[in-house]
């Protein structure tokens, strides 16, 4: 999901018709998902999280630099920027999530605490991962780097390649 957004965006841009598209296509997808279904995709967008937020903590050390310092302020001010799919009362969760990444905690552990997912928290979480992933492609200059940082392992892992 988050590879198709990323294409769409940097292919042709996106419209207030596409997103409210886009938006359908994910609520379609949810509601044909199952609980354990949900859950599973909830856990592999976490998963992502916490994946991009090592690189990006990694890559940040190397520079001595502190990864919440760079990336928090950053992802807080876009999030705002968008009321539209990001409602505010969403945003603190966000940051404390890609927190508990950036240090090396569950964002899955770390909302558990907090209860069930609320379904404003779904557009903002879509948008996090989104956004962190973007971040990773700007380092990188690279459109597909944050995808392939995440694929390419995983291929490997799939067909026992080392």
């Amino acid at each position: 999901m988050v590879d198709a957004r990323m294409k769409e965006i940097h292919e042709s841009g996106l419209q207030d018709d596409d997103e409210a598209a886009c938006q359908e296509l994910n609520r379609l997808f949810v509601a044909s998902a199952d609980a354990d279904g949900l859950q599973e995709l909830l856990d592999g967008t976490c998963t992502l999280l916490y994946m991009f937020m090592q690189w990006l903590r990694r890559t940040h050390e190397q520079g001595d630099k502190d990864v919440i310092a760079y990336v928090v302020p950053h992802l807080v001010a876009t999030l705002r920027m968008m009321p539209k799919s990001v409602r505010p009362q969403t945003i603190p969760t966000m940051a404390a999530l890609v927190i508990a990444a950036g240090t090396e905690l569950s964002p899955n552990g770390w909302r558990s605490q907090y209860g069930d997912w609320t379904p404003e928290e779904m557009n903002a979480l879509e948008a996090t991962v989104f956004l962190i992933a973007e971040h990773i492609n700007r380092i990188a200059d690279d459109h597909g780097f944050a995808v392939r940082l995440i694929a390419e392992p995983l291929t490997r892992a799939e067909y026992g390649e080392d």
